[in-house]
């Protein structure tokens, strides 16, 4: 179907191909944004109604939890006004109490109520008797009597201790008066899979409970308890296959007991997904031949002219400006041509008005800063030889004087002259870059040791330098003598920021595979349009400098293809950050 055109020499499929691209892509994007809106809304759909139904059935558990609790409350307070507990609190009132007798009473009086747990004990804290564990008679219950109202307390969970194990209990509290002390009635039923499979059936949904005490279980739900053990709180996630909600069940001491699971199926979800995708994915192959239908019959209209335009274009992008379009037609292809020769001839000429401009441009500017720079040091060197013209007519006898500090202040300023014009000539003739492996830390050790004498010089303010150097640096291939001039500037820099003394930090670091080196001053700072002009050649914020100084760093950077930022505040002092690969 794709073929060559014998008239030109670029292939026509490359049109057809970008009509049947653009067809087929907005065929295909428009089901996929269909196919997208209604699965995300019959998700969401889903997950109301799933969120609904969750909502009932933990619902429907806390009102059988309350029912429970309710029965489980009035079988005690029975208990406590039987005749039998009754006689046992008048016998624990005599100075003889004999609590041996009563050893069975807990089992018959649990029987009687239909209690899974019941424990009767005396004001000392001691199990009188114990209708789920009988053995365990003597031993102590402190809970029981520490200082609460037990006659206002309702129904709480509680972990009970069984021969075979421990199990969860709905326990409620009663007290019955004995002598100057108080016999506790303890007693409930158990909460656990009976419990559950009570509550009405919900298709779809599956209720489970484990006890925070019972091993970790090894399903799908073992992250989510881990995670709800270690941060109770209420938790929903969803897999795939379904939603999983997970509740926390609290004793009366608010400690974490048990977690009850709300798994949800969303099997019927992933099936009606799995429809939605099929149908878009059969709309969207349909799109695919419509497209291609369309493809070729547009390009076979439109083609040749457009790629006979587009032959001029690359010509043009070759650097041929003088390559002209033909133009064949008065459509909008043929207007296209004309516009397109039009503006190539509007390029050429503005082309050469750029050059011709950016020359004068540098020209100026360089003229403008050499006279900027020269012209401070000529003004004094003037003064000087006046100077000494006037002392060697006026006062002859004091022109040795005059002489010495004249040719004092010449040698000074033409050292300033050489300066000058060595900043011009080291910007102009930066030479390409002799890498070596390099250890940063050695050449901040090597230019700090430079430095020493000009910071602890008689007389200037103190500027304490901190080093912060890594340990195990990696090294980075870089000339070392231009990383060492390019540190060098920026100390000269940070320096020249503090006048009146401050700090000076260094440090360098390994990060994500790059060395980062950060030149740190305490100074006034800089505002950020200072920051952006920073490194622009000839800018300087100092009343002496040629504005060279940070620009060369930045070339230096730059050829070692690296990268250098600043961050700085007006009265927050000033950091360079630069990063090199290692």
């Amino acid at each position: 179907m794709f073929g060559w055109n014998h008239d030109a020499t670029v292939p026509r499929m490359s049109f057809r191909t970008k009509i049947f691209l653009s067809i087929t892509a907005t065929v295909v994007f428009a089901v996929w944004i269909v196919a997208g809106v209604v699965s995300t809304t019959v998700t969401k759909s889903f997950e109301r109604r799933e969120a609904q139904r969750t909502a009932n059935l933990v619902s429907q558990f806390r009102r059988e939890f309350d029912r429970r609790g309710g029965d489980v409350v009035r079988r005690i307070e029975a208990i406590a006004n039987s005749d039998a507990v009754l006689r046992i609190g008048v016998n624990l009132g005599t100075p003889q109490a004999d609590t041996a007798q009563f050893n069975s009473e807990a089992q018959t009086l649990a029987r009687e109520q239909s209690l899974d747990f019941l424990e009767l004990v005396g004001p000392d804290g001691g199990i009188i008797s114990s209708a789920e564990w009988p053995a365990r008679f003597g031993y102590k219950e402190d809970w029981l009597t520490q200082p609460v109202d037990w006659k206002t307390q309702g129904i709480f969970l509680r972990r009970e201790e069984l021969a075979d194990g421990a199990v969860l209990g709905l326990i409620t509290v009663r007290t019955v008066k004995a002598g100057d002390g108080q016999l506790y009635i303890a007693g409930g039923q158990r909460l656990d899979k009976e419990f559950l499979d009570s509550l009405p059936a919900t298709e779809g949904l599956r209720l489970q409970l484990y006890s925070n005490f019972d091993p970790q279980p090894s399903t799908a739900a073992a992250t989510l308890i881990q995670e709800l053990r270690s941060q109770p709180r209420e938790l929903t996630r969803s897999t795939s296959d379904a939603t999983i909600t997970a509740i926390p069940l609290f004793g009366r001491d608010h400690e974490l007991l048990a977690i009850l699971l709300i798994e949800n199926s969303r099997a019927q979800l992933a099936s009606l997904k799995a429809y939605i995708q099929g149908t878009a994915l059969i709309v969207g192959f349909a799109g695919i031949l419509l497209g291609l239908a369309l493809s070729f019959w547009t390009a076979s209209r439109v083609t040749r002219p457009l790629r006979q335009l587009a032959s001029s274009v690359r010509e043009v992008s070759s650097g041929k400006w003088e390559t002209r379009a033909s133009v064949a037609s008065t459509d909008e292809v043929g207007q296209l041509a004309q516009d397109f020769n039009r503006m190539t001839e509007q390029l050429v000429e503005q082309r050469d008005r750029m050059i011709q401009a950016e020359r004068v441009a540098a020209w100026r500017e360089l003229a403008r800063r050499l006279a900027h720079e020269l012209k401070n040091p000529l003004f004094p060197l003037q003064l000087t030889i006046e100077n000494l013209q006037r002392a060697r007519q006026v006062s002859p006898e004091q022109f040795d004087e005059v002489f010495r500090e004249s040719t004092s202040t010449l040698l000074a300023e033409l050292d300033h002259l050489k300066t000058i014009v060595g900043r011009f000539s080291d910007f102009a003739k930066m030479p390409a870059p002799q890498v070596e492996p390099v250890n940063l830390n050695q050449i901040v050790d090597d230019v700090v040791k430079l430095f020493e004498a000009q910071i602890n010089a008689p007389g200037r303010p103190r500027v304490e330098t901190i080093l912060h150097l890594a340990e195990h640096l990696a090294l980075v291939s870089a000339d070392p003598d231009q990383i060492r001039r390019a540190l060098r500037n920026l100390v000269l820099n940070a320096l020249d920021a503090m006048p009146h003394g401050g700090v000076l930090t260094i440090r360098t670091q390994n990060l994500d595979g790059k060395v980062t080196l950060e030149v740190s001053d305490s100074g006034e700072g800089l505002t950020p349009e200072e920051c952006e002009r920073l490194f622009t050649p000839y800018y300087t914020t100092k009343q002496h400098g040629t504005g060279l100084g940070l620009a060369i760093v930045q070339s230096v950077v730059s050829d070692h293809k690296g990268t250098i930022s600043v961050q700085s505040e007006p009265g927050k002092g000033t950091t360079f950050r630069i990063e090199l690969k290692a």
